[in-house]
This record gives C-alpha cells, structure tokens and sequence, in this order.
C-alpha cells in the first residue's frame, strides 16, 4: 500500500489541469456545513418529536451529504433514518416540511454561521493553487453548493481559479451531483483539456468516486479525518493527508537563441514555414487591443523573413484586423484561429462551420453586452467568429462578476463553448477546433504538406499550447513567457524583443 505520506508528483508532461473540490480542500468550511447541517437535523428531530439516531458530523456527514448537492443530502441521511417527505419546491420556506424546505433551512444556518464566524482558507491549498498558475496549469474549482462563489469571495481567492462550476451552474445546465461525475466533466470542458490529462483534488467519498467514473487522469485524495482506506476504496489513486504532499515540477525549456543553429539543422533541406501568434509574440501585451501595434523594426524583420520562407500570421484576431496590423502583403493570414485565410494573391478560404453559427454569436454578443455593462474596465470585442470578453482592466472583485455573466451566457447556447486566455474570455462555435488543428487546416489550405515541410510555430498564450502538441513529431513549438511555466513547446523565447532577434537571426542564415 502507498504510504500517504509520500509526494505526489504533477508535471505539465503529464496533466494539463488540476480540479479541485472547494469544502474541506480549499476552504474550511467544511466544518461549518457539518455543524449547520448537525443544528438542522436536530431541530427538525426535535420539531417532530422523533426517536431516530441523531446526525453524527463526522461518520453520518461523510456518508451522506458530503460532496452532495443540498437537496439530495437531505434525502440521503432522511432516508438512513427510513423518513420519507415529498420534495417539495426549491421556494419552499425553510419552515416547511420538504426535503427542499429542510435544505432551504440548512442553507439559512450556513449562511448565518459563516457571517458569524468568516470563512478560513486552508493556507497550503492556496499556495498550491499559486504554484500551478504559476507552472502553467489550468485551474477549476467544483462545488455542489450554490454558496461557492459567496464563500470564495469572501475569502478573498476567486481570482485564483480560471473556472467555477458551482450549484448555480450545475442546475442551469443539468448536471448530476456527485458521484455522478458530471460537475468534474464539466470543469474539464471549460477548461478545454481532456479527463485523462486532468487532476482531480477531493476530500469527500462522493467525489473521489466521481473522480474515478469520469476516467480523470489523476484522483488525489485529501484525508483531513482519518479515511483514508474509504478514500482509496472509493476511486482515489492516491491519498494525501496534507496539500503540501503534492510537489508541482518544472521542468526546464531550452532557449531557442543559444540553440539558433539545432534548429536551422532540422530545417535542412526542408520548406521551413513559420506561423507566428501575434498579440504577446510578435507586439507585447497590452491593456487594449487596439494598442497592440507592430512596431517599424519588427515589420522590417517580417519583410526579410517572408523572402526566404513562407511565413504565415495566425490570430484570434479578425482576419482583417491582423492583416491591417502588421500590414506585409507577401505573408499568409489566419484570422479568428484559423476560420478565415488570406493569401498574398487575395484569395480567402473560409471554415464553413464557423459561418452557421453567426446568427447565435450575434444574440450571445447582445447578451454579454447587456450583462456586462455595469462592469468598469470590462471590453467586449466582437470578432466575425468569435466574441472576447477582456478583463484585464477590471478591478479584482469585479473579475468574478464577469466570470458570472459569460458563465451564464455561454450556459444558455448549447452550440457556442467559452474558452479562456490571459484575462480574457472567448465564446467561439462549439465545434472539435483549437489552434492546432487551424494550423494543420491552414498547412493544407497552402498546399504544405508531407515530410519536405517543416512548420515551426511561436506563440505565447496557453491557446497555444494545441498547436505545440500538434507539432511534436512534426514540426518545431518554440513558446514566448517571461515568467516560466511548463510547455509542450521544444524551446523559449522570453518576450516579443527576442522573438524579433530570432527572426531576424533565422533570416540570415
């Protein structure tokens, strides 16, 4: 048997997103739901005159409304006490005798605990979820309750979780709670990475089963009361009795300017095509788009460049916005990640999915507008394929009431997904389609082919992340970060001022 007390290691080669669960792994309100569903139980056993075991809130709060949705708790633990009671209405008064009536009451002494006694944040958790970020992780939180983003931002760490999938959102959307693993799956979704390249981080039975029948590639479980063999019973492959046993690795990238000449050996004797990124690759980031301009030197670099390879721009931009920015008519385009094309010639290639969902990215577009416009700093920029929501000037306690409305948005358009990039939102069609496949798309579209063309990609954001995948064994990733992060990408640049150096560097070889 594994000891519990041996690290856990997580790499970016392995996993591309932890998932953590938020009572009892994040926050220490665990305890204050134990204790207001304890003061429930027995109010209502006391109400009713019943002779039943009372709620025991360790064994009983583990076996039957942990990691559950409220209403359901209610019913697991009545039920183990042979109590039957209709449903009910979630607008059921806390007084009246429903399993939706006692859940509402529960919530009411929850709500009042925690204003009482503020919420407690497990320290080690927090720097762990700052350790992932920071190694290029993507990071969700999960909840059955609808309290999720009350108690996160009440303790001041919403900003640290790229996704919450909550209560709120799992009943707009349908989902099952746990064991189910639809609420985990969900978080996968939205944070567009497969189950088997995720992590799973739980403390709750319920959820560590759900870990397991969702096919996660990693169920961690956290034992913080001394279940630790229920825990590995129920679907953990491993267990931890305290977050700082899971170490997150870092591996190192060679830079692409000390290894300038490897590269141009790999070229040898094959059609070298470069596809760039544009914002954050070949312009820094900045707090608007519209001032995200290319600068003289770097066009000049681009110009010599385009002479001796086929070099191709590939955007999330609108295809005509990219080209009027960098304004080089000897280069290929790729607007919207691919769905549009231009070529020196003029002639243009559209992705045909990507024109049957206009109609639904106008309606969500008018949504967002509406939504958002109480919002400071917030910029929703219409592209022809795709809607970013920017929130990169949006003060800190605002971020989650951006998150909000797109969440909402995005639930309500089954054929529109929303995907996520350094302080931005995407809701784009929902279609199998990432910057890896547009490249490959775009590589076909020109006609570039076979093992005589060798595709070399430079790009900044985790978007970019597909099309490094996509090139292993093919072609030559080389990521642009100045903080650094794991990356499927073969070599490093640290900012657009290198990346100019390379360029103009591979141009004169």
């Amino acid at each position: 048997m594994t000891s519990a007390r041996e690290p856990v290691h997580i790499s970016r080669s392995r996993y591309d997103a932890v998932i953590f669960d938020m009572d009892g792994v994040i926050t220490r309100t665990a305890r204050v739901h134990a204790a207001a569903w304890k003061a429930l139980f027995d109010e209502y056993r006391e109400q009713t005159g019943g002779n039943w075991t009372p709620f025991d809130p360790q064994d009983d709060y583990l076996q039957y409304v942990d990691g559950k949705p409220r209403y359901d708790g209610v019913r697991s633990f009545l039920e183990s006490r042979n109590i039957q009671l209709p449903h009910g209405s979630p607008d059921d008064a806390p007084d009246q005798e429903t399993v939706c009536g006692l859940g509402n009451r529960k919530n009411r002494l929850f709500r009042d605990m925690l204003t009482q006694k503020g919420v407690e944040v497990y320290e080690l958790g927090v720097e762990l979820v700052k350790k992932l970020k920071q190694a290029g992780f993507r990071t969700a939180v999960i909840s059955a309750s609808k309290n999720c983003r009350f108690v996160l931002k009440a303790a001041g760490i919403e900003h640290l979780f790229h996704e919450r999938v909550d209560g709120v959102l799992s009943e707009e959307l349908g989902l099952k709670g746990k064991p189910d693993p639809d609420i985990f799956l969900e978080a996968a979704r939205r944070l567009s990475t497969a189950p088997g390249r995720s992590v799973v981080v739980e403390d709750a039975l319920a959820g560590t089963r759900a870990g397991q029948s969702g096919h996660f590639g990693l169920v961690i479980g956290v034992d913080r009361s001394d279940h630790a063999r229920e825990l590995r019973k129920s679907g953990a492959d491993r267990v931890v009795s305290d977050l700082s046993e899971i170490r997150v690795e870092m591996p190192q990238l060679p830079p692409a300017l000390d290894h300038l000449h490897e590269i141009a050996d790999q070229a040898k004797d094959k059609a070298l095509t470069v596809f760039l990124d544009y914002d954050g690759t070949l312009t820094p980031i900045v707090s608007s788009p519209d001032q995200a301009v290319l600068s003289p030197s770097m066009r000049d670099t681009l110009t010599r460049l385009a002479w001796r390879f086929t070099v191709a721009v590939i955007s999330g931009r609108d295809l005509q916005d990219v080209r009027e920015k960098v304004g080089i008519d000897n280069l290929f385009y790729a607007g919207s990640h691919g769905f549009d094309i231009m070529g020196p010639g003029g002639g243009q290639e559209t992705f045909q999915q990507g024109q049957e969902s206009l109609p639904k990215l106008d309606e969500a577009e008018s949504r967002l507008r509406q939504g958002l416009a109480d919002i400071p700093g917030v910029l929703v920029e219409r592209k022809k394929f795709s809607i970013a929501v920017h929130y990169r000037n949006v003060s800190e306690d605002r971020v989650g009431d951006v998150t909000a409305v797109v969440d909402r948005v995005d639930s309500q358009f089954s054929d529109l997904r929303r995907s996520s990039g350094k302080k931005v939102y995407e809701i784009q069609p929902d279609m199998d389609w990432d910057k890896g496949k547009a490249l490959f798309w775009v590589l076909d579209a020109l006609e570039l082919k076979g093992p005589g063309v060798l595709p070399l990609y430079l790009g900044d954001d985790t978007t970019d992340e597909d099309a490094f995948q996509a090139l292993q064994g093919r072609g030559i990733g080389i990521v642009v970060m100045e903080t650094l992060r794991p990356s499927r990408a073969q070599y490093r640049l640290k900012n657009p001022g290198e990346v100019e150096t390379f360029l103009d560097r591979l141009a004169s070889i």
